[in-house]
């Protein structure tokens, strides 16, 4: 249970339905997979699809089942064991790097234990819904919601990794892109509040509201494109350690990265993009995506250097990138839905910070070393998981995730 206050906690029959519709939906992104396709695992980091849909009908299984329904028992208890994740509340654990190797169970006694999980939730929810009971339902919903968009950037890896490229129609507007120019708007300066204010659900890591100080500063009106990108590259930006932090410029060297993820050229030197609707030309003005911290941070410095419209350019904070989302988020339509951004902030906790109360409590806080944080939200994250509050954090190497970039400069 988290600390007291902390969220309002929707009605019973509010929180039902979402919970109908996101089981309903993590299933719907399967569809067009075939049962190969939700086995693999492509990297440690990446999980299979079959496994997403397993360890959310986990979750609730132990979160709310167990603690609270007459009469408990275990669908098969083993499972308990294959897909608990990091929850070292919660018992053992089956190696990260061993998931794929998991073909039992098979997929169809996955989807089997879900209705079966889902119908018991159901009817415990409507015959028991106490506060606490209703707020590990709303906190499942939210977590599942995570492994969605985690379940489509997994499948993008894996079939990234296959000759034949193939493709799962998504309908989504991964590739909308904007012609609009680059500009700089002043960022707010002064005292200014950061962290989530108010009594709907948010996560432990985005409280307590809190003053922060920002210097003055402009922000970039737009993400950065991947034209802009390729200028970077041309310019050997790649190949120069001079815009690496030395921990990127290894990691660099080690992985031979000399582009994006998912970059390559044809025979003819066209720059191609590989995404979830299959491999396409590259589309100069969509925002660039799946790029590391370090290579983000690179191009920020090269950028500040090279580009004169962008002299002094680097990445902004999360608290200048917060307060920019307070004061202009309307007016600016790529501040959600199309990449996570990249801050310069590490993830750490707010002053005051205190972890949920229980198994919960393992959320979020025992992350808070090596990771940096991103703002935002891209085209994979569910409609209704976004908030201007909410902090995104991966290790500075990641960029398996739809992760891009604006840039900031001080306005001295």
């Amino acid at each position: 249970m988290p600390n007291k206050n902390t969220n309002q906690i929707c009605s019973a029959k509010d929180l039902l339905e979402s919970f109908e519709r996101s089981r309903k939906y993590s299933v719907d992104l399967t569809e067009n997979l075939s049962p190969e396709d939700c086995q693999a695992q492509s990297m440690e980091d990446a999980s299979p699809a079959k496994w997403h849909l397993a360890h959310t009908t986990w979750f609730y299984e132990v979160m709310l089942l167990k603690p609270f329904e007459q009469a408990f028992s275990f669908w098969n208890p083993q499972f308990a064991i294959l897909f608990n994740s990091y929850y070292n509340g919660l018992g053992d654990k089956h190696p990260r790097n061993e998931r794929g190797l998991l073909t039992r169970p098979s997929m169809s006694e996955v989807l089997d234990w879900r209705e079966n999980i889902n119908a018991r939730v159901i009817q415990l929810v409507s015959e028991k819904p106490c506060a606490e009971l209703l707020w590990l339902l709303q906190l499942g919903v939210q977590h599942e919601q995570q492994h969605q968009e985690l379940l489509l950037t997994d499948i993008h890896h894996l079939f990234s990794k296959n000759l034949l490229l193939p493709a799962l129609d998504l309908n989504n507007d991964e590739t909308i892109s904007t012609t609009d120019e680059l500009q700089w708007i002043q960022g707010v300066k002064g005292l200014t509040d950061a962290g989530y204010e108010g009594k709907e659900f948010h996560f432990d890591n985005e409280s307590p509201k809190h003053s922060v100080l920002n210097q003055a500063h402009l922000i970039s009106s737009r993400l950065i494109s991947n034209g802009e990108w390729l200028q970077f590259i041309e310019d050997g930006g790649y190949q120069n350690f001079t815009w690496w932090l030395d921990a990127g410029w290894t990691w660099l060297q080690d992985e031979n990265i000399d582009s994006p993820l998912y970059w390559s050229k044809d025979k003819k030197g066209q720059r191609l993009r590989f995404s979830l609707s299959g491999q396409s030309p590259l589309d100069m003005n969509a925002p660039v995506s799946n790029i590391s911290y370090f290579e983000a941070d690179a191009f920020a410095r090269w950028a500040g250097k090279n580009v004169s419209e962008c002299s002094g350019a680097r990445l902004p904070t999360e608290f200048e990138w917060e307060a920019f989302a307070k004061s202009k988020a309307s007016s600016s339509p790529d501040l959600f839905g199309k990449v996570w951004q990249w801050t310069s902030s590490n993830y750490t906790a707010y002053p005051g910070y205190k972890p949920w109360q229980g198994v919960a409590g393992e959320y979020n806080g025992k992350f808070m070393v090596s990771q940096m944080v991103l703002r935002g939200s891209s085209t994979y994250t569910p409609k209704g998981h976004s908030r201007i509050t909410y902090r995104n954090f991966f290790p500075p190497n990641a960029r398996w995730q739809m992760t891009g970039l604006r840039l900031a400069k001080d306005n001295p």
